[in-house]
C-alpha cells in the first residue's frame, strides 16, 4: 500500500461521506469524492510542471479545503509532502526551505494537465515534517508511505462523527486528513483553534469524538461550564502532544466524556494509547498500552533494562531517519531502536507512564520548543549576560516558557514586554517567547560548571 493507492481506494469506497471545513469565513461542506477529485486535477497540474516522485513540495496552508486539496495532490503525485507549521516565523521557514531543498506549492489557478498515477513503493519517502527539539534548529523527520499507513491502520475506526483540531504542519494534522480519506471518517475540520467555535460545532453536528492537546479539551470544558455549549454527544476525546494533567481527565469524566491519554512523537506518531473503556485511574494517570505492533524497552544510561528509565522504541510507524544524518547517529541504537529521550515506566497491567523528560525541551500546547533556541535568542539581547529556559507546569498548555536571566549590569532592568519585542524582531514563532521572566544574580551550576536546570524547575 502507498498513500496514493489508499487515497484512491478510500475515495472509491467512501466518496459520498461528507466533510465540513469550518473557518472564520464560514462553513464549506464537501465530500471525500469531491476532495480527491479536485486533488487529482491539482496533481495533474503539478505533474505538468514536472513534479513527481522524490520532489519535496512545501505546503503552508491552514486546515481549509484548499489546504487539504494541496496536501492530497502532493501525495497523489508520489512527491514528498513538506507541511510547514503556520506559526513558524521567517527564521524557521528560511532554514526549513534551505535544508529541505523544497519547492513551494505553486499557484495552480486555471488548472490543466491529465493526472497519471506514478509508480512508487511503500518504502519510498512520502513525508518530511520539521519538529523542534533539543537542537536550536528544527529537525527534519522523514516518513515513508509504509510508516504513515501503519499509523493510519493501527487502531480500529469507530462509527461516529469526528472533530479535527490538530493544525496542519504537524504529523498529527496530516494523519488526521489521511484517516478521513482512507477510512471515510465523517469529520468537521476547524481551521484554527477557537474554543467557542469548536464547542458550537460539536453541538451543531452532534460530533462524538475528538483528538487534541490539553488546551483543546480544557477550552471545550470551559465553554460547557459557562453554558455556551452542551457537548452532550461528545463521547470520547484522546489527549496528547503535551503533558496531560490528571485533573483534566477527571474533569472530562464528570462531564460524561471518556478522555484518555496517548503518547507519541513526530518520529513515532503513536507509541501507546488508552481507550475509552479503560478505568478512570488508568486514563488519568497513564499513557495507555503500547499499540499497533510497536515495541518499547526501558533502559538506563548503559543500555540495561530497568523498571524506570529512558524509553526506546521500534515498530512499523517509526520514521526513516532525520534529514541531518548526524542526528541519526545519536538517536538510534543497534537493531533499530529509537531513543525517545523520554523517561517512563510500565505498570503490572502493561500501562506506560511518562514520568520525566531526558531531552531539554518545553512542550507548550502540543508544540515542542527547544530550550537551547530560547536561550540562544535571549543571549542576543544586549541586557542579558546568561540565560536558561525551562518549562513551568500549566493546567491549560501543559507547560509555559519560563526564562531565568542574569543581567549584564547590576542595576540593569528587563521585563516581559521587552522580551516580547526582542523575540518578535528575531522572527521566531510567538509560542517560543517566554511568558514568565525571573531575574537572578547567578544560575545554579555544578562544580564542573554544568547548569542545574532541575533546581530552576523547583522555583
Amino acid at each position: 500500500m502507498t498513500l496514493l493507492s489508499e487515497i484512491i481506494r478510500g475515495a472509491a469506497e467512501h466518496g459520498s461521506v461528507p466533510v465540513v471545513f469550518a473557518s472564520a469565513d464560514g462553513l464549506m461542506t464537501t465530500t471525500i469524492g469531491r476532495l480527491v477529485g479536485d486533488a487529482e486535477r491539482a496533481a495533474g497540474a503539478l505533474q505538468g510542471l514536472g513534479i513527481g516522485p522524490g520532489d519535496v513540495v512545501a505546503v503552508r496552508l491552514p486546515n481549509t479545503y484548499e489546504g487539504a486539496v494541496a496536501q492530497t495532490a502532493v501525495a497523489l503525485c508520489g512527491a514528498v509532502l513538506l507541511p510547514i507549521v503556520r506559526i513558524y516565523g521567517p527564521r524557521e521557514v528560511d532554514f526549513i526551505m534551505r535544508q529541505s531543498g523544497a519547492v513551494p506549492f505553486p499557484d495552480l489557478t486555471g488548472l490543466s494537465g491529465q493526472y497519471v498515477r506514478p509508480d512508487v513503493g511503500d518504502t519510498d519517502q512520502a513525508l518530511l515534517v520539521y519538529t523542534s527539539g533539543t537542537t536550536a534548529d528544527p529537525k527534519g523527520v522523514r516518513h515513508s508511505h509504509r510508516s504513515l499507513l501503519a499509523e493510519v491502520h493501527s487502531r480500529p475506526v469507530e462509527p461516529g462523527r469526528h472533530l479535527a483540531l490538530f493544525p496542519s504542519g504537524h504529523v498529527a494534522g496530516l494523519l488526521g486528513l489521511l484517516r478521513i480519506l482512507v477510512h471515510g471518517v465523517e469529520t468537521v475540520v476547524l481551521d484554527a483553534w477557537r474554543s467557542a467555535r469548536a464547542a458550537q460545532l460539536i453541538d451543531e453536528y452532534a460530533l462524538t469524538s475528538g483528538v487534541g492537546a490539553p488546551v483543546h479539551l480544557a477550552g471545550l470544558l470551559d465553554e460547557r461550564d459557562r453554558g455556551a455549549a452542551t457537548l452532550t454527544t461528545l463521547r470520547e476525546f484522546m489527549v496528547g502532544a503535551a503533558g496531560v494533567p490528571p485533573a483534566i481527565i477527571d474533569r472530562a469524566d464528570r462531564a460524561g466524556i471518556a478522555a484518555y491519554r496517548a503518547y507519541g512523537s513526530s518520529e513515532h506518531p503513536t507509541i501507546s494509547s488508552g481507550t475509552p473503556d479503560d478505568p478512570l485511574v488508568k486514563r488519568a494517570t497513564t499513557d495507555g498500552r503500547v499499540i499497533g505492533g510497536n515495541e518499547i524497552r526501558i533502559i538506563d544510561d548503559d543500555g540495561a533494562d530497568v523498571p524506570e528509565g529512558e524509553i526506546i522504541t521500534r515498530g512499523p510507524e517509526l520514521f526513516l531517519g532525520y534529514t541531518d544524518p548526524a542526528l541519526d547517529a545519536e538517536s538510534f541504537l543497534p537493531d533499530g531502536w529509537f531513543r525517545t529521550g523520554d523517561i517512563g515506566r510500565l505498570d503490572d497491567d502493561g500501562f506506560l507512564t511518562i514520568t520525566d523528560r531526558k531531552k531539554d525541551i518545553i512542550v507548550r500546547g502540543g508544540e515542542n520548543i527547544s530550550s537551547k533556541e530560547v536561550e540562544d535568542i535571549l543571549a542576543l539581547h544586549p541586557a542579558v549576560a546568561e540565560a536558561a529556559a525551562v518549562g513551568v507546569p500549566d493546567d491549560r498548555y501543559g507547560e509555559r516558557v519560563c526564562a531565568f536571566v542574569v543581567l549584564r549590569e547590576v542595576d540593569g532592568s528587563l521585563d516581559l514586554d521587552e522580551i516580547g519585542r526582542h523575540f518578535a524582531e528575531v522572527g521566531v514563532a510567538r509560542q517560543k517567547t517566554p511568558e514568565r521572566l525571573v531575574v537572578v544574580d547567578t544560575l545554579p551550576r555544578t562544580a564542573a560548571g554544568k547548569l542545574q536546570k532541575h533546581r530552576l524547575r523547583l522555583n
